[in-house]
Order: structure tokens, then C-alpha cells, then sequence
């Protein structure tokens, strides 16, 4: 049979660039067995026909295939029975008419094609790019994710030999070996990792497919797997070192976590613990109450105390944990053991008692062996103390006591310990000033207030002592009428001038000074009651001279030596004489000591001064004591022989070591009672104990 016979005359077009697909639409829609193929020209280049179609199809090209890899282009070639081996083998296919088989072939084909276009949107669907090849490496599949990664549209990449577009060379080995590969390559700035594998059918490699995954992602998962494993290592770390107790459960209550430091504060072991419900373990009494389930029933962050099953009490604070929806999601509860909260309180306290104390010591200390004040008697150490303690608040004091006891000098300690140390003490006494003038002087006064006044007005001491203290000493003899205006500024902390009108605002802290008994004034009408109570607020008692007679030989001794240096004399006082001043009554207290001694070193012509040096009146008021009683009195009597004792034992011996292993008593002992008689040892120091 001639082939021009059996070719369709047809007035169709088919070019060798059209696809299998397009021709099969085409022979369907026109029922054509085979046609003829021309190019550009008119030209007849060869031809195709269902059997050539479905030879590609059981070749499993693509339907994207340009049909001039399939059409045949020998004409003499061509045998119409050759499309029998494609259809089916049983013997009622073989006989059924040309135009069945023609509609069996077509129904298989538009099969094909169904599951072609499902495998396309499949492989399409991939996140990986899949390119595979034939055994000629022309690339037959391409799927969308290689035309993303790779920048080549799928119409400009099939069909393409994968060599001359990509320069992919390892494909073609795969198919010559037949062995699977897996490499990395860098394609346009990205990292890929591909994995090849030959492509078998009836057990002879027809091609071979490539499956790429970008490294770069999957490093950047492995850095954030890498920085969440060391996240959770150091937060596991924190979690196990925390001090305090730490509990963690899921949004339902079920325990997740305890880290040791629950377990030393509850005595709970975690393994009672993990995995179970809060709820179950209070009811099996291992906790009396939960913060947990407190904290999801209110949603908030809750703080209680609870026990735990061996009776230890311990402070809970629960937080919830919520997640963008508003779920709790985690109760996170902290856990401190109250005992030892109560412990390490009372020892904070302890410590801070301490630091007050010592700093009270040291402030004594430095007041004793300092030349502003000279205490050796428990009164006076105890009045120190309170006057250290008074000092550093801001309240008002009375500082009461006889004349002479050192009202002001307590006043300057007052004042050198206090915050206001860096203001000024200004001091004024009220009986010292006549009554005309006081007020003016406390309040000052506004220009032209009264006949004399100045004309620019006078600043008062109130104003002056803004920021310091104001010691109003001799408060007593203050008139009725000032007193009035001192309780409006103790008061309101504003005083107002003489002849003005404008009140203004002061800041001091004040301290009065008497040597009169207000409180028997008040009751008399002779002070106001209501400033005596504003006054009244820190009441300071300094203690005379008779009520602490063990401070007069101290005292004796120390203004000894400040008159010696300031006279440039080497002046002492007898045992004799140190008796007689503790039998004296010392009316005029400190002043008055301290005014004799001065007048005994200035006086006196022997370096000595004994009891014929002394002032008649004071020998005659010992003497008389004596007189009066009839007989010496027992602490006279053993302060002589302590005197006698100590006085003859320093003049054989030449250090207190000495003395005190003679008269079998301490050395310090030795050192008091001779500072007590002002007996000054021949050589003070030790000879070689």
C-alpha cells in the first residue's frame, strides 16, 4: 500500500513544533488517524499518526514533547498494521472495527493525560524543586518550585538538554552508573543539598531525577534548634539553682516542674509531685491549701501561706501565665520557707541593733576622751547615751539641771550629733536679757517698729537659726507674754517681727534649758502650762555634782592638766586635798570645781597643793561634816585607808603591775582608784610585764 493512500487529506496545519497534547486534541476533534507535518514553507517534513502516539505515550514522554521527536520523516516506512502491538492483546480487541479501537486508544490516552496533569500538580505542589531527565538527559520534568529557585520558566526548561541550560553534568552519570548521589551545590548565591536517584523501568534505567533542598533553611533551623537546646540548658540551669522553691504546672493544674530548691524549702520530694493535678495532692493533705488553683480560679497573681504534710509553713506566691488568646497556659509559684524568712529577719535585726549600738559606743567613747566632755560615773555614761540617741531625731528638748552642770555643753553635743550639725546653734539666755528687749531679739523687728529702732530693721534670732537649732537656756525666766509668741512658733513654725504684719516661715529644731523646776512653776500660774508641755517633749536631767561624786576626781585631774598647759605649770593635787572635794557638796557643781582649780594652780606656790592650800570654807565644810555627825562616815573611812594603801604602795613601787600584785588586785583596778584619789604613780610606765 502506498503511504500517500493511507495518509488523511486534511487541510489542517501541523508544524513540527506543536506538542503531543496539542496534536492528540487535534486528531480527536477531527478523527484523524495520521496526517502530515510541514514546516514554515508548506513543505511536507514527514508525518504522524496514533500509532506514533501512542508509541510516546508507552516511552512515558510528556505531553509537552514537541512532536518532531516522534513524527517519522521516512514516508516508504510506514505499515498502517503497525498500530496493532499498542492496543489490547485479547482476541475480541483484535477484531473489533478500526474506528473501536480508535476510541479505546483515544479513551487510554485522555487516561494518560489525567494522571499526567495530577502528577504535574503534584510534583507542581512540592516545596522542593524535582527536575528529572530521559536517558538522553533532556530534561521531562520540571516543577514549579525548580522554576522558583532556579529562575527558568518550566516552557524554556523542558525538553532542554539538562547539560547545555544548567551545565549538570552528574545526572548523566547517574544514569550511566546507576548509583544514588547526594551533594551540595551553590546555585545563584543559594546553597542546595540534591539528592539523585536513577529512574528504572522493567529493570532498565530510562532517566533519572534530582530533588534539591535549600541548605540555607535548614541551617537556619539548625541555629535556632542550637540557640533553643542552650536557651533550655541555661533556663533549666536558673531553674535548678534558684534558692527559693519554684513550681511549675500546665493551665489545667498538672505539675510540670520542682526544681530542689521546693524541695528543701517544702520537704516535698518531686517525685510525690510530677505529673499529678495540684488538686489531688491537697487532697491528700501534702499541701494544705494551693496558690496554684487559686491563681486559675482568680486569674491573678495570689500570695498565701501553707503547710505542707511534716508541718513546715511556707509562703507561696503564684503567677499565672496567659497566652495571646488571654489562656492561662502556665502557673509559675515561688516558694520561701517563713522560718527561714523569720530567721534571717530577727538576725537582720540583730545586726542592725548591733551597728546602733556600737555606733552609740564609738560616739560615747569619743565624747569621753574628748576635751568637750568628761564622764566616768554610770549616770553620766548613761545620760551620754540617751543624749547620742536624742540627738539624731528632730524633736524638742528641755535640758534641765542645776546651775553650773553643763546645761550647754550637753547642747553642743546635742547639736554636733544631730543632721542640723552643718546649721547653726545659736544661744540665748532669757534671763540674761531685759524683757523690753527680748522680743525684739528673739523676733527681731520691721523698720521704724518703735522709738530707736533701726531703719533697715533687724533680723531675729529665730531667722538666724533657720536650718540649725536655737538653745533658748534659762527658759524659765521668759515673760508670760513672749511665752505666748514662743507657742505659736513651736507651733506653726512662723513668727512674725516686731511692728510687722507678714508671718514668716522658719525651719529649727529648739531646746530650752532651766535650772528651775517648770512643772511647779506651771501648776503655780507662773509658766504656761501649754508651752511647758511643748517643751517638755525630751526631757534631759543632768545629774549635779554631789549626785555623781565619783566624777570629782576625774574631773579634778583633767581640769588639773588644762590649767597646767595653759599656764605652763606642773602643779598637783594631794590625797588630802581629793578627799576634801568629795566631802564638799559643790553647790556651784562643775563651774564651781573648775573655777577652784584654777584659782589653786594660779595661787598655790608649792607644786603640791595640799589641804592647808584650800580655802578655808571648804576645809571648815569638811571639817564640820564631821563635826555634825559625830564620827567620820564609813565611806570616808574606807576611801581614806584605800587612799593610805594605794599612796604608800606608789611610793615604793614604781608601775600599777606592781602595786596590783602587792595589794592582790587587777591592775585596772589599780588604775581607776588612783585616778579616783588623783594619785599619780611615779613612773606610768611598766617595767617590763
Amino acid at each position: 500500500m502506498n503511504i500517500t493512500e493511507t495518509i488523511t487529506i486534511t487541510q489542517l496545519v501541523i508544524t513540527p513544533n506543536l506538542t503531543l497534547a496539542e496534536v492528540a486534541h487535534i486528531f480527536i476533534e477531527n478523527d484523524l488517524e495520521n496526517t502530515r507535518v510541514t514546516d514554515d514553507n508548506g513543505e511536507v517534513v514527514g508525518y504522524i499518526s496514533q500509532t506514533h502516539l501512542l508509541q510516546a505515550i508507552t516511552r512515558g514522554l510528556t505531553p509537552n514533547t514537541p512532536i518532531e521527536e516522534i513524527m517519522s520523516t521516512n514516508l516508504e516506512e510506514f505499515e498502517p498494521d503497525q498500530i496493532k502491538q499498542y492496543l489490547p492483546e485479547s482476541s475480541e480487541s483484535q477484531s473489533l472495527p478500526i474506528n473501536v479501537r480508535q476510541a479505546q486508544m483515544m479513551a487510554h490516552y485522555q487516561l494518560i493525560q489525567k494522571n499526567y496533569e495530577e502528577l504535574k500538580a503534584c510534583l507542581d505542589s512540592m516545596y522542593n524543586p524535582v527536575i528529572s531527565v530521559d536517558s538522553n538527559e533532556n530534561i521531562s520534568i520540571y516543577n514549579a518550585a525548580a522554576e522558583r529557585f532556579l529562575g527558568i520558566k518550566a516552557s524554556e526548561a523542558l525538553g532542554q538538554s539538562i547539560r547545555k541550560l544548567f551545565g549538570i553534568t552528574k545526572l548523566g552519570e547517574i544514569i550511566k552508573t546507576g548509583q544514588t548521589q547526594t551533594f551540595q551545590k551553590v546555585w545563584r548565591g543559594k546553597t542546595f543539598l540534591s539528592n539523585r536517584t536513577p529512574m528504572y523501568k522493567k529493570g532498565k534505567i530510562v532517566g533519572a531525577v534530582a530533588v534539591f533542598q535549600e541548605v540555607s533553611e535548614l541551617d537556619n533551623v539548625v541555629k535556632e534548634l542550637t540557640y533553643s537546646k542552650q536557651l533550655n540548658k541555661e533556663l533549666d540551669a536558673i531553674f535548678e539553682s534558684s534558692f527559693d522553691g519554684l513550681y511549675l504546672t500546665d493551665g489545667e493544674g498538672n505539675t510540670l516542674r520542682v526544681n530542689k530548691g521546693f524541695e528543701r524549702v517544702t520537704g516535698v520530694p518531686a517525685s510525690k509531685c510530677l505529673g499529678r493535678n495540684m488538686a489531688d495532692l491537697v487532697k491528700e493533705g501534702i499541701y494544705s491549701r494551693s496558690g496554684t488553683l487559686l491563681a486559675l480560679e482568680q486569674r491573678q497573681r495570689v500570695t498565701i501561706t501553707l503547710q505542707t504534710d511534716i508541718g513546715k509553713t511556707v509562703l507561696v506566691t503564684s503567677n499565672p501565665i496567659f497566652d495571646n488568646n488571654g489562656r492561662i497556659i502556665l502557673v509559675a509559684t515561688n516558694a520561701r520557707d517563713v522560718t527561714e524568712l523569720n530567721e534571717l529577719q530577727r538576725k537582720l535585726e540583730q545586726v542592725e541593733g548591733l551597728s546602733r549600738f556600737y555606733k552609740s559606743e564609738l560616739l560615747q567613747l569619743k565624747l569621753q576622751n574628748s576635751k568637750q566632755l568628761v564622764v566616768h560615773s554610770r549616770k553620766m555614761r548613761d545620760l551620754v547615751s540617751m543624749v547620742i540617741r536624742v540627738a539624731a531625731v528632730d524633736s524638742t528638748v528641755l535640758i534641765q539641771g542645776e546651775s553650773g552642770v553643763g546645761k550647754e555643753l550637753i547642747a553642743d553635743i546635742l547639736h554636733a550629733n544631730s543632721k542640723r550639725k552643718n546649721g547653726p546653734l545659736i544661744k540665748i539666755n532669757c534671763g540674761a536679757i531685759p524683757e523690753n528687749l527680748l522680743e525684739s531679739e528673739l523676733f527681731g523687728y520691721d523698720p521704724g517698729a518703735f522709738t530707736g529702732a533701726s531703719k533697715i530693721g533687724k533680723v531675729g534670732l529665730f531667722e538666724l537659726a533657720s536650718g540649725g537649732i536655737l538653745f533658748l537656756d534659762e527658759i524659765g525666766d521668759m515673760p508670760i507674754n513672749l511665752q505666748v509668741k514662743l507657742l505659736r512658733v513651736i507651733q506653726d513654725m512662723e513668727i512674725t517681727r516686731v511692728g510687722g504684719v507678714k508671718p514668716i516661715k522658719v525651719d529649727l529644731r529648739l531646746f530650752a534649758g532651766t535650772n528651775r523646776n517648770l512643772h511647779d512653776m506651771a501648776s503655780r500660774g507662773e509658766f504656761r502650762q501649754d508651752l511647758y508641755y511643748r517643751l517638755n517633749v525630751v526631757p534631759i536631767f543632768v545629774p549635779s555634782l554631789k549626785e555623781r561624786t565619783e566624777d570629782i576626781p576625774v574631773l579634778s585631774k583633767y581640769f588639773l592638766e588644762t590649767f597646767n598647759r595653759k599656764y605652763h605649770m606642773k602643779k598637783r593635787l594631794s590625797v588630802d586635798s581629793i578627799a576634801c572635794f568629795m566631802d564638799y557638796e559643790w553647790p556651784g557643781n562643775v563651774r564651781e570645781l573648775e573655777n577652784l582649780i584654777e584659782r589653786l594652780v594660779v595661787t598655790t606656790l608649792d607644786d603640791e597643793i595640799n589641804v592647808s592650800n584650800l580655802p578655808l570654807w571648804l576645809q571648815h565644810a569638811t571639817n564640820l561634816h564631821e563635826e555634825n555627825t559625830g564620827i567620820i562616815t564609813l565611806r570616808n573611812a574606807v576611801e581614806n585607808a584605800e587612799r593610805e594603801v594605794l599612796q604608800s604602795a606608789f611610793s615604793r613601787y614604781k608601775s600599777t603591775y606592781e602595786v596590783a600584785e602587792v595589794l592582790q588586785i587587777n591592775q585596772s583596778t589599780v588604775v581607776r582608784k588612783a585616778a579616783k584619789y588623783g594619785i599619780t604613780p611615779i613612773c606610768k610606765k611598766s617595767s617590763g610585764r
